[in-house]
């Protein structure tokens, strides 16, 4: 059955000089408003312990707008100078770092699929690379500008998601740096490593910066410049995961991942940068909602699941399996490449525990069998599983 949701359509646009003009502004009076009413929150409660809620905010503004002072607020729409004390009074945090701009139904106009925000003459001069939902209307829009000075709009609409056809396909995945997954299948999807790609033109840039006189025009357009380089391999990377995401979506009814702890492996200085680049997190993302769209189911197993030492034949696990050892021979005579070997138990495990509605636990002794719950589980999640 097709499912109603929430969806955010995301185009570049490229304003005027009068509309980056308003739209600065507007950006800048948000800001202010922000930061008073922040300040204002913070005294009360450290002063006098009293807490400022949204009505009493949003009537100090109405009085900063008729200071002379501040009598430059009413140049700009309302709408999201009110924005900003609702995302003030729940998560102004995540407000500050996107540094993103709310319009709501009453700041802006959609005419014939033409979007005009509010105290504005012409509509935005939006590259729509694809359609929104035919027969919508956004109901909320954000206006966004990035660090490289691009600016961005995205427009929430209802949308209806069919789910895909139902398949038996499953795959399970293991996330690696040379190959950036390894498929059960024994596909090994390459890692672009995208930073890496542009690393000697990102430090060239950064050179660069680093050379311009703080505070000066030369400075902030050698700023640009990096900022460009850094969002040209962020995009590449994004649309890189969401090909592969969609494709393992629509093929699979069961993708099976591990739960990695990204944030512990960056600890390892060696391996830090090259994981960051291959964003385990973000496939992990597109894929949780991938699957909750169109009707595929996405299991997790645990991190301490032995999926790289574990024999998918005989069930026995390796006592040592360095990083730089990538084919290993178990005592039964079976002969792995780490990957798929690890990628095939992993889709193992992940089958039995979604059958089961049990989850792969951390390696520990078991009383009644002297035998680890791994090498149990394991063993009874591979049997008669056919390998490609």
């Amino acid at each position: 059955m097709a499912e109603q949701v929430k969806r955010a359509f995301k185009y570049c646009f490229y304003p005027t000089g009068v509309q980056a003009g308003e739209l600065s502004r507007t950006f800048g009076c948000v800001r202010l408003v922000c930061n008073k009413a922040l300040e204002e929150r913070t005294r009360a409660w450290y002063g006098e312990q009293r807490r400022i809620s949204y009505v009493q905010s949003s009537a100090a503004l109405t009085q900063w707008k008729k200071t002379g002072e501040l009598a430059f607020l009413t140049e700009v729409s309302s709408v999201p100078l009110q924005q900003a004390l609702r995302h003030l009074q729940t998560a102004f945090g995540n407000f500050f770092a996107k540094r993103a701009r709310y319009y709501t139904r009453s700041a802006f106009t959609w005419r014939e699929g033409r979007l005009t925000l509010a105290k504005m003459a012409k509509p935005l001069d939006i590259r729509w690379s694809r359609p929104p939902p035919e027969g919508t209307e956004p109901t909320t829009v954000t206006v966004s500008r990035d660090a490289a000075g691009r600016w961005f709009v995205s427009l929430l609409c209802d949308d209806t998601i069919a789910p895909a056809p139902v398949t038996t396909a499953a795959v399970g995945l293991d996330a690696g740096i040379t190959s950036l997954v390894t498929l059960s299948t024994g596909e090994k999807v390459a890692n672009p490593k995208h930073e890496r790609r542009d690393r000697a033109r990102l430090a060239r840039a950064q050179r660069e910066l680093s050379r311009k006189a703080k505070g000066s025009a030369n400075r902030e357009k050698a700023r640009r410049r990096v900022a460009r380089v850094h969002a040209r391999i962020a995009d590449r990377r994004r649309d890189f995961l969401h090909k592969l995401s969609t494709r393992l979506v629509r093929e699979n009814q069961t993708v099976v991942i591990e739960d990695l702890t990204v944030r512990n492996l960056l600890k390892n200085g060696t391996l830090a940068r090259a994981i960051s680049d291959a964003s385990w997190t973000q496939l992990r993302s597109l894929l949780e909602y991938k699957c909750a769209w169109y009707g595929r189911e996405l299991v997790v197993i645990d991190r301490w699941f032995p999926s790289s030492k574990l024999c998918g034949d005989c069930g026995s696990v390796c006592g040592k399996l360095p990083l730089n050892v990538r084919v290993w021979a178990c005592v039964c005579g079976a002969v792995h490449d780490r990957d798929v070997n690890a990628a095939r138990n992993i889709l193992a495990a992940g089958l039995a525990a979604s059958a089961c509605g049990d989850g792969i636990r951390p390696q520990r002794e078991s009383s009644r069998t002297g035998q680890s719950s791994v090498k149990q589980e394991t063993q009874r999640a591979t049997a008669g599983t056919p390998r490609p």
